[in-house]
């Protein structure tokens, strides 16, 4: 197979689990179920078509709308079906073959997961389960890094978190960090080795500073009391990092 192929292909299968994601994402939160029942238009309950449900293409057509009664559609749906294609994309790009396969996975599951954080402060433990194994599984079947790297991430990733929010918690009386967090990066180091978790904290720690100024810019100044979705942030640098991995051993 062409490499371009690639790229594409997991481009496009991308946008399609972008479309679920987005679903798991609003609805799971609420107690919804995510495996049953039609899509239907949460402003007048009509039922979606699939002339409605195309990832991307749908959203732009109807211009964010709904085609009957005008409603208009929660924008994170199109938002995550981007992302998830961009993930595809990359990893198609950087490891054409299985391991872009694997890489992709990753991605989405971090997609997932962080988008979750983001509207609900929840890192669910299947998921972050899901993609702890999935590490396991590809670090035996040869994918680098190796699987004892990985393990060693895996423990120290959870380990080393737990133990800043354990003494966070300990100093102010109060939770620094959600029980989430350690078993994200901890399921992170089982795919990317623990040599590279310091980067991944430092890229989240740089994202969260981003927030900030962002926020501050746009006239919010940000509390010591508020909160901020470690998890996401962890998330948004996992991958990222593993794409520098494959950039290190290439």
């Amino acid at each position: 197979m062409d490499d371009w192929i690639w790229p594409v292909l997991l481009g496009g299968l991308g946008a399609i689990f972008g479309s679920f994601i987005a679903t798991i994402v609003l609805r799971w939160p609420e107690g919804r179920s995510v495996l049953h029942g039609r899509s239907a238009c949460d402003g007048c309950g009509a039922t979606l078509t699939v002339r409605d449900l195309v990832p991307l293409l749908s959203a732009l057509i109807a211009r964010g709308k709904c085609r009957r009664c005008g409603a208009a559609i929660d924008p994170l749906h199109w938002q995550i079906e981007l992302a998830a294609l961009l993930i595809g994309v990359a990893a198609g790009l950087a490891v054409p073959g299985p391991v872009g396969i694997a890489g992709a996975v990753f991605g989405w599951l971090l997609l997932t997961l962080g988008a979750l954080d983001v509207v609900a402060f929840w890192l669910p433990d299947v998921l972050t389960v899901t993609l702890a194994v999935g590490g396991v599984v590809t670090g035996a079947l040869g994918v680098a890094p190796e699987l004892d790297k990985r393990l060693i991430g895996g423990v120290v990733g959870f380990v080393a978190l737990w133990a800043v929010g354990a003494g966070y918690k300990r100093l102010r009386g109060r939770e620094g960090l959600g029980g989430g967090d350690p078993k994200l990066l901890g399921a992170i180091g089982l795919w990317l080795g623990w040599r590279m978790l310091p980067t991944v904290v430092l890229f989240a720690a740089l994202a969260g500073l981003g927030v900030a100024v962002i926020g501050a810019l746009r006239g919010r100044s940000v509390a010591m009391t508020d909160r901020m979705p470690f998890g996401a942030l962890l998330a948004i640098a996992a991958y990222p990092a593993w794409l520098m991995l494959l950039g290190m051993a290439s």
